[in-house]
């Protein structure tokens, strides 16, 4: 096949980030030109022997490896700690001061030693489905339902890192599976799901899972996921409606000429039995996260019950040269709109907020780092007669 490189234009979840060179299956081209990966995630769990007080927590399975490490069908390996293991599988070095230690690549001495590979380029192995057996025993499944298959791209523009795997989404997916009873025979809204990984995870213990995001391109990958894992979801009884579902509008798309529209029905359903909202990684920007907070807002005042939602983030830090320091001005902004939900008054809704212990069993085999955190929003009708009608009525804008 043609040689595919990743530029540094291009951003790539840290899912793949240390497994550029590694041998990725792809499997199409989507609507966009982009190459689509298959990529399967073990799931580290007795589907035919689990009960629910082994669903709840406890000691890690036998067998799941350290906090830390991270494989997929990629074969990638990767162990959390105070070094950094580099694709060659050389510790990284730190200075006296804690920070990275970076050593250049050399400069070719001569015209007759052909220089390496630009540093901002990498060269995965791109193999095709009639390659797919050369993985032999890389394959880490030993049963349809000890994984999860998930076709996304790896390296994308800002505007399309939807169609990635996210570690957020790992974590979502691993609390789900903890806290099975929270989610069993629930109807679910997740916002901003991506490839569909925590709602097709949701789905095995949930009613309904309404999974949901913007781009006819994306939501299709959605529904492949789906199919995908149909075994998985079809053992616990749940459905997964992909839905578009645009932040940045008030309503809900009805066009039956689009692609992935609602009918009355779905919407109707969904405001009278959703009570768990789910959104993971969607917090990377001060416009998104913006938008997010205020459809969480809108949604909660359309919903006849009381609900939960529940958000995944991780922690980046950045340096910056307008502080001159490291920051996480995303996170930051994150963090605000909590106080700012919690600190609202005079409606008819009230927002608690609370963050989730994140030291529950990992049933994912990923790399579950510190920065990664959830954070829980109650939402509650306000009895206080005292509430006037009009300001009840409206959503936080």
């Amino acid at each position: 096949m043609d040689e595919i490189t990743f530029r540094s234009d291009t951003v790539l979840s840290d899912v793949h980030l240390y497994t550029p060179n590694q041998r990725h299956l792809m499997v199409r081209l989507n609507g966009m030109g982009q190459p689509v990966f298959l990529s399967q995630f073990k799931l580290l769990w007795d589907r035919d022997s689990q009960t629910d007080s082994g669903a709840k927590g406890g000691d890690h399975t036998e067998g799941t490896p350290p906090a830390g490490a991270v494989c997929s069908r990629t074969g990638a390996s990767l162990q959390a700690g105070a070094g950094t293991i580099t694709p060659e599988g050389l510790e990284a070095q730190l200075d006296e001061d804690g920070d990275l230690d970076v050593v250049r690549r050399p400069r070719a001495a001569s015209a007759s030693e052909p220089p390496g590979p630009p540093r901002d380029k990498v060269h995965p192995t791109i193999l095709t489905q009639e390659e797919d057996d050369v993985l032999g025993d890389e394959a880490p499944e030993s049963s349809p339902y000890n994984v999860i298959k998930i076709e996304h791209t790896m390296a994308t523009p800002l505007e399309d890192v939807g169609k990635q795997v996210w570690r957020g989404a790992l974590l979502l997916a691993d609390y789900i599976l903890f806290q099975r009873d929270l989610f069993q025979g629930r109807t679910v809204l997740e916002l901003g799901a991506g490839t569909g990984l925590a709602s097709i995870i949701a789905a095995t213990v949930a009613q309904t899972v309404y999974c949901t995001d913007v781009g006819a391109d994306l939501l299709a990958m959605c529904q492949r996921n789906i199919a995908l894992n149909s075994h998985l979801l079809a053992s616990g009884g749940g459905m997964v409606k992909v839905k578009e579902l645009d932040w940045l509008r008030d309503d809900l798309c009805t066009d039956p000429e689009v692609p992935f529209s609602w009918s009355k029905e779905d919407i109707s359903h969904l405001y009278g039995h959703t009570t768990i909202l789910l959104a993971a990684e969607v917090f990377y920007d001060d416009d998104l996260t913006d938008a997010v907070f205020k459809t969480l807002s809108r949604l909660a005042h359309k919903l006849k019950n009381a609900c939960t939602a529940i958000l995944s983030v991780e922690k980046r830090l950045n340096f910056t040269l307008r502080h001159l320091d490291v920051t996480c001005e995303a996170y930051d902004h994150f963090r605000a709109w909590l106080q700012r939900l919690e600190g609202l008054a005079g409606g008819r809704l009230r927002f608690a907020v609370e963050p989730v212990d994140a030291t529950f069993p990992q049933l994912l085999v990923y790399e579950r780092i510190q920065q990664l955190e959830l954070w829980k929003i109650f939402v509650e009708p306000v009895t206080d007669p005292t509430v006037s009608v009009d300001t009840a009525s409206q959503p936080f804008s």
